[in-house]
């Protein structure tokens, strides 16, 4: 049993401070796309997942239009494991074969999506669930043909996403495209959440991780970043490892046509909301 928190006369004059501070940023994003990709602790955590559903419900009640492109790795290996289906790799990669990107597709499209759209219903919103194979969403070509079933967005077409703004709803979107041919195609999830952005023209990237932002030599957290300043981090070796795809994604968005990519601390309550409506933030901004 969950103990009960008493608030103050205090607590709730702050909460109405926080929203009166929080109007101009509303004003601001009014109509605003925001595309989030999702993933990271959050995903595994019952809290945080209804924290984070609870969080895309008030960016559409303030007038906003949310996509939240999402991941689902670790469901993915649990689920190969199950099932006893054995990977490959090429140079650390893993090989998405027929056998694999089934599973690939059934626990992200299946488990894991309707996951989250359950999640933002719950909390009162209007969520509905799809694919990059939806209405050809995504249309990819292999990024590697050593790694299989792994695509690359090459033509994004985001219709049935500005279709479900107009009808109030919130599109939740696997990281699945078609191929040329029909096939299916993995595709990473900052990659995917990174093209439907640019292909959106949209006002926000957000990239929730688990890690606190883009970080100098000296380990300290940049607040603000060019992408010619992450190029030149990157050929330093001061950006390096996973951080990489992430920044390359923002990079990659902000000169395609979105105004701002942040690299959002999603181990932070309330992260998503903190990086639009406050002026601290809540992790590294790139702009072109």
């Amino acid at each position: 049993m969950k103990k009960q928190v008493t608030m103050t006369t205090r607590d709730y004059a702050a909460t109405a401070r926080t929203l009166s501070e929080a109007l101009p940023y509303m004003q601001r994003y009014n109509d605003a796309v925001v595309v989030i990709k999702f993933g990271g602790h959050a995903m595994g955590d019952e809290d945080a997942m209804a924290s984070f559903a609870r969080d895309m419900v008030l960016l559409r009640q303030v007038g906003m239009n949310p996509v939240i492109v999402h991941g689902g790795g670790p469901m993915i290996n649990e689920m190969l494991a199950k099932l006893g289906v054995k990977s490959e790799f090429v140079k650390g990669k893993r090989v998405t074969d027929a056998a694999t990107v089934d599973v690939v597709e059934m626990v992200l499209s299946g488990m894991v999506n309707k996951r989250i759209v359950q999640a933002i219903n719950a909390q009162g919103g209007r969520a509905v669930g799809l694919s990059g194979k939806d209405a050809n969403l995504m249309i990819c070509d292999p990024s590697d043909p050593e790694l299989g079933f792994v695509g690359e967005p090459a033509e994004v077409d985001p219709a049935v996403l500005l279709n479900l703004f107009e009808d109030d709803m919130i599109p939740v979107v696997a990281p699945l495209g078609a191929g040329r041919a029909g096939e299916t195609y993995n595709i990473n999830g900052d990659t995917a959440a990174g093209a439907i952005a640019a292909a959106l023209k949209a006002d926000r990237l957000l990239l929730l991780t688990d890690v606190a932002g883009v970080k100098n030599a000296a380990g300290e957290v940049l607040t603000q970043l060019s992408a010619t300043e992450v190029e030149q981090m990157t050929a330093d070796g001061v950006i390096a490892g996973g951080m990489i795809p992430k920044t390359e994604t923002a990079v990659n968005a902000v000169r395609n046509g979105v105004r701002a990519c942040t690299i959002v601390d999603g181990r932070v309550n309330n992260a998503v909301l903190l990086e639009l409506f406050t002026a601290h933030g809540a992790g590294s901004m790139i702009r072109a």
